[in-house]
């Protein structure tokens, strides 16, 4: 399967994204979650891939498993960040071999201590130069980030667009966004890519909040913006765990709803390696396990 080829029929489709546990125990709890997601048939599953390729291995292994015990079509994550052409052939080449072509193609965070990004050497610097290299050495099939309130270290919207659209040209099939918390803010951002050209289909990325300390963080370094109702929710609620996940579905259900009302192609939820929220959102909008 192919990302172009699932979002051709017209049909909505959901994905998960996960990130590999670094402890056996953990990693078990993840199989208990995703086996109760699977449930939902999603279209497909998606493994992150750590700061500075910190999860690299962890990120392979795991996605062979989900790929091999689930029998689900599962994407994995790869950055330039550490890693020249020459690794990166060798890692992609190995996860083509156990017949894993998606791929989720980005550039990667900078290190904390880097005002700017550094490409390792014979490696590469934009993520649209990833996509392009992916393109030449395998029958790939690449997804791209897209920020609806465009990445933190772009100096304009616009200049964003331009990278996407480097981005899509390369050879990109799909475009996930990163998450999101106002409809209208993603409604704006696609009428201005399609503007520019990039017909590609979009996927809307949903979190469903768990914590209102990680939320914050999150969208601190993300630079998603919380609107102002809920940010009053959320600090109403902030010592309060099971009001802050109901919150977290509510607000992620009426987004869901409304978003698949407006024709959207799919939505990947990122959903921090838990199971409830998810699913209740599903069951939300009719999806039943």
């Amino acid at each position: 399967m192919k990302f172009s080829e699932l979002y051709q029929d017209g049909q909505f489709h959901h994905s998960i994204e996960v990130f590999p546990p670094k402890t056996d125990k953990s990693r078990e709890t993840l199989i208990t979650e995703l086996t109760a997601l699977q449930a939902t048939k999603p279209a497909y599953v998606s493994v992150t891939y750590g700061a500075m390729g910190s999860t690299r291995d962890l990120t392979k292994d795991l996605a062979i498993q989900i790929h091999d015990d689930f029998k689900c079509p599962t994407a994995f994550h790869f950055t330039c960040v550490g890693a020249d052409r020459e690794a990166i052939k060798n890692y992609v080449t190995e996860l083509a071999n156990r017949d894993l072509k998606l791929v989720v193609a980005l550039r990667g965070d900078k290190p904390q201590n880097q005002s700017t990004f550094t490409p390792p050497q014979n490696g590469f610097r934009y993520a649209s130069e990833l996509v392009g290299y992916l393109k030449s050495i395998g029958d790939f099939s690449i997804a791209v980030a897209g920020y609806p309130e465009k990445h933190a270290e772009a100096v304009s919207l616009e200049d964003d667009i331009n990278h996407l659209k480097e981005k899509v040209d390369a050879g990109a099939d799909i475009i996930i966004t990163q998450l999101f918390f106002q409809n209208e803010r993603y409604y704006d951002w696609v009428e201005k890519i399609r503007a520019k050209g990039i017909n590609i289909p979009v996927v809307a990325g949903i979190m469903p909040m768990r914590n209102a300390a990680q939320i914050k963080r999150i969208t601190g370094l993300c630079g998603a913006s919380l609107p102002q109702d809920l940010l009053s929710q959320i600090e109403r609620f902030q010592d309060d765990a099971d009001s802050i996940v109901k919150l977290g579905i509510d607000h992620a259900s009426k987004q869901c709803l409304d978003l698949r009302k407006q024709g959207v192609a799919g939505i990947h939820f990122y959903c921090l390696n838990k199971a409830d929220s998810v699913l209740a959102v599903l069951n939300n909008m009719g999806i039943k396990s």
